[in-house]
C-alpha cells in the first residue's frame, strides 16, 4: 500500500481543522505551526481539498479554512482520495500487468487487501477521530493546555518529589 506523506499530512491537517474550527475559520499558519507541516505544502493540499468540496475558505483578516460539511460526513478515505492518493497494495496499480504484462499470481490477494484498506478508511470519519480521547489529549498538548487536571498534575509532581 502506498500512503505517502501527502495523504498523511492531509488527514492530519483536516483533523486539526475539525478540532479547531469552532472558533471560526482556521488559518493554515496555525495548522502548520501545530502540526509541523510546511505552509506551502499545506497550501497545495488545501487547494485540492477545496476543489473536492471538503473545505471552504474565507479571505481577509480572521480568514482561513473550515470544513464545508460536518466532520461526521467526511471520511478519511475522502481526504486521502482528495489529494490524489491511492489506496492500492498491488504492484501494478490494479492494471494486472505486473508479470510480463500479465496478471501475477498474487494479484487478487493484494487487490482484495486494497479494498479492505479503503473500506476501513471509508468507515472512519473526522468526527469519530475528534471524539477519541487520545486525539483530544494530543490536541491539548499541542495547544499548550495541560493534559491532566491541575489537581492530578499536582499529585503526580508531589509523588515525584517535585
Amino acid at each position: 500500500m502506498k500512503l505517502t506523506t501527502k495523504g498523511r499530512y492531509a488527514v492530519t491537517a483536516m483533523l486539526d481543522l475539525a478540532l479547531h474550527q469552532t472558533g471560526g475559520p482556521v488559518a493554515l499558519t496555525d495548522i502548520a505551526g501545530r502540526q509541523g507541516i510546511s505552509l506551502s505544502y499545506l497550501e497545495q493540499l488545501f487547494a485540492k481539498l477545496r476543489k473536492r468540496g471538503l473545505v471552504a475558505s474565507t479571505r481577509g483578516p480572521g480568514g482561513g479554512y473550515r470544513l464545508k460539511t460536518g466532520a461526521d460526513a467526511i471520511s478519511i478515505a475522502d481526504v486521502v482520495s482528495a489529494v490524489d492518493e491511492k489506496v492500492d497494495a498491488t504492484r501494478c496499480a490494479g492494471k494486472q500487468n505486473c508479470q510480463g504484462n500479465q496478471r501475477c499470481l498474487t494479484h487478487d490477494l493484494w487487490n482484495d487487501l486494497s479494498g479492505k484498506i479503503y473500506e476501513f478508511l471509508n468507515g472512519i470519519t473526522l468526527a469519530q477521530l475528534v471524539a477519541q480521547r487520545s486525539v483530544r489529549e494530543v490536541a491539548a498538548r499541542q495547544e499548550g493546555v495541560p493534559e491532566f487536571p491541575v489537581a492530578v498534575r499536582g499529585e503526580r509532581n508531589a509523588a515525584r518529589g517535585a
